[in-house]
């Protein structure tokens, strides 16, 4: 495909993502002198063939500087986009050097394809297939594969592979929705976070129970109970607000009360 192909279909892709470019020959002008992810993809494909066909040094570096402080969008020479790409806004989107990328991607500002910093080998970011669709303010790291037709969700972080056609959402992002279905909270998983906060509210009402059940009984309530699990010590005071260590963190019923 020619350099003027892939213009022509960023172009396209710019008036059919962007609902605020008006049709006719106004709509055309500020797709070309006032879009900024239009104008950074138009500049990437020049640099991108100045470094990766004619190997030319340093220069295709030098331009992209010129085009991140003129567009805040930054995109090594070397990530390799397809065609109708898309940026809204852009302002804070990084592309890393071995980003790949397939065709009519869509990024919102604030996007980071990025590394982490623990990859082996020579890929060390993402890639995306066709058809993704990326939220404001998501990072997507590491060699990971997004599958076609995803969505990520803004502010999401992803660090694992995405299959086709899913919904991803969250930090640490999870997948919430695979072929349009959602997905049950027992196949998409917990995290340890909200896990031991609904162990804590748990073992929180097992406390209150068994004193109900006890002054029921007419027993006097025990000074105080200890239960113990694996990784996981709660100790309760009588007449006292509940207080709970997990793994050396102590939590207060007014920690409870923001996890509800």
């Amino acid at each position: 495909m020619k350099v003027w192909e892939y213009i022509k279909s960023d172009y396209e892709a710019a008036k059919r993502n962007d609902p605020a470019i008006p049709d006719g020959l106004r709509g055309a002008f500020e797709v070309i002198l006032c879009t900024p992810g239009f104008l950074a993809i138009t500049a990437h494909r020049g640099i991108h063939f100045l470094h990766s066909e004619l190997h030319i040094p340093v220069l295709p570096r030098l331009i992209s500087l010129f085009v991140r402080w003129w567009t805040g969008i930054e995109i090594h020479p070397a990530a390799q986009i397809g065609e109708g790409f898309f940026i809204d806004h852009g302002a804070g989107v990084v592309i890393g050097e071995t980003t790949i990328i397939g065709k009519n991607a869509v990024l919102y500002q604030g996007v980071t394809l990025g590394g982490t910093g623990n990859e082996k080998s020579h890929k060390r970011h993402p890639t995306l297939g066709d058809n993704v669709f990326v939220g404001s303010g998501a990072k997507i790291l590491g060699p990971i594969t997004i599958g076609s037709n995803s969505r990520i969700g803004a502010n999401s972080v992803v660090l694992k592979n995405v299959p086709s056609n899913a919904t991803v959402t969250g930090m640490r992002a999870r997948i919430v929705k695979v072929d349009g279905k959602s997905v049950s909270k027992g196949e998409s998983g917990l995290s340890q976070e909200d896990l031991f906060a609904r162990i804590i509210r748990l073992e929180e009402e097992i406390y209150y129970l068994r004193n109900e059940i006890r002054e029921m009984k007419n027993n006097t309530p025990a000074e105080e109970e200890k239960v113990s699990g694996a990784g996981l010590d709660i100790e309760v005071a009588h007449e006292k607000a509940p207080s709970f260590k997990v793994f050396g963190k102590t939590f207060g019923k007014s920690d409870i009360s923001k996890k509800e």
